[in-house]
């Protein structure tokens, strides 16, 4: 009974990635040479990260083999400029800007792999974290978002054990069983009207939940290389979450009318569909030059809404259903991998990423849209040891939406930077 309640304490702290760098708030940095070839990585899949992007290529790997690593993220504070119910003057809006904090973040991952070259079996076990959020306004009793959101974290890891084996020469198969636990906290301060700020809000908690995924890889000739990878969806119930009240405002118990009580700490529910995933990617070999081109679904259409439900309900503090309605997106993804001598390799990529978010539903938690993302990377061996090495720039284009939670547009950026080292047995 212990164990079960001390490993989500020990995840969180190994796993502490609350971010979305692909559009939504997918994570696919799993892998530093995948991130540095664009992760066109679906047929290629050649190091212990096949776990993650397609199973099938464990079948691959010689003896045993190790590999850890980080991704550092800096994602730099977007900014708004334009109008929210907040700005109304009594007239009109005013024009205002805001700007998210600047955030840093590390994503790590972990793998280790055992493949039986003479039987073709293999299996393994991989960590990782495959989807995150996190945004947060500087200031929390002040921002022009306040009573819609002023911080929200969303944080996951699985654990996805694996099995691979080869169906004759030109086919190999894998699949894998994935149990994800999670965590999520929204900060918000709702406002009334003539009174200002009623309170500060947190809502946390955690969850868990199970899924699968499978993958093909093909090698029709020496050369080419075919490959497809299917992840299941997770719903995931964050359940009898701690909702906390602070700095109550005085005047409060008398709105909207003086027989409701004050609002206090209370029990609060979610469920968060994650969506299921799908690369298809096909790679070739001419020489020292490898090339592969991958596309990659997800289909949002899972997302449809972000219930949130409140024990103790009282007027600005009940359940909410928060439609979403988002859409599902394929991105294109490119990537080269030249090996200069036999230790050392070079890669780039580039990757396509279109965003899922309608206007008409996109809100503070995530003003997304579309990206255009450039990576460079290398590798390099020293006997048993392999270090790769990757970076990445995301593009945000600008965005204008008009809907009831803000008029304006929105601009941002980040950049990522990854290593991993591994080690053969």
């Amino acid at each position: 009974m212990m164990a079960r309640k001390t490993l989500p304490v020990l995840l969180v702290l190994l796993f502490t990635a609350s971010t979305s760098f692909a559009a939504g708030f997918r994570l696919p940095e799993a892998g530093a040479k995948a991130m540095g070839m664009g992760f066109a990585f679906t047929a290629q899949a050649d190091d212990p990260s096949a776990i993650y992007f397609n199973p099938a290529g464990l079948t691959q790997l010689k003896g045993q083999n190790v590999m850890v690593g980080l991704t550092y993220v800096r994602e730099n504070g977007g900014e708004f400029t334009g109008t929210t119910p907040l700005t109304f003057n009594g007239e009109t809006f005013d024009t205002r800007s805001e700007t998210q904090k600047s955030l840093n973040f590390l994503i790590p991952n972990a793998y280790y792999t055992k493949t039986n070259a003479s039987t073709g079996f293999a299996y393994g076990i991989g960590v990782f974290s495959p989807f995150g959020l996190g945004q947060e306004y500087n200031d929390r009793n002040a921002s022009i978002f306040r009573n819609q959101i002023t911080k929200i974290d969303l944080q996951t890891v699985v654990v996805n054990p694996t099995i691979a084996f080869k169906i004759g020469d030109v086919l190999s198969v894998g699949a894998g069983i994935d149990w994800m636990w999670g965590q999520a906290k929204l900060d918000k301060t709702p406002v009334f009207p003539g009174v200002g700020n009623l309170y500060n809000s947190e809502l946390k908690g955690d969850g868990d939940a199970w899924g699968y995924n499978f993958g093909l890889l093909l090698k029709p000739t020496e050369n080419l290389r075919i490959g497809a990878n299917y992840r299941s969806p997770f719903n995931l119930r964050i359940k009898n979450g701690d909702v906390t009240l602070s700095n109550i405002n005085p005047a409060y118990p008398g709105l909207p009318s003086p027989y409701l009580p004050a609002p206090s700490n209370t029990k609060g529910s979610a469920t968060i569909a994650m969506p299921a995933t799908f690369a298809l990617g096909a790679a070739y070999t001419m020489g020292k030059l490898t090339v592969e081109a991958d596309a990659d679904w997800t289909f949002w259409h899972s997302f449809g809404s972000l219930p949130i439900t409140i024990q103790n309900q009282v007027p600005t503090l009940y359940s909410t259903e928060n439609p979403k309605r988002w859409n599902d997106v394929v991105a294109l993804r490119l990537g080269a991998e030249y090996r200069v001598t036999d230790p050392l390799a070079v890669r780039a990529g580039f990757v396509y990423d279109p965003s899922p978010v309608p206007a008409d539903t996109m809100g503070p938690e995530l003003p997304d849209s579309n990206r255009l993302n450039y990576m460079a990377g290398a590798g390099y061996k020293i006997g048993k040891v392999t270090i790769d090495g990757a970076f990445m720039y995301i593009d945000k284009k600008d965005r204008t939406v008009n809907n009831p939670q803000f008029n304006g547009t929105w601009t941002g950026n980040a950049w990522l930077a990854s290593l991993d080292v591994g080690y053969k047995f």
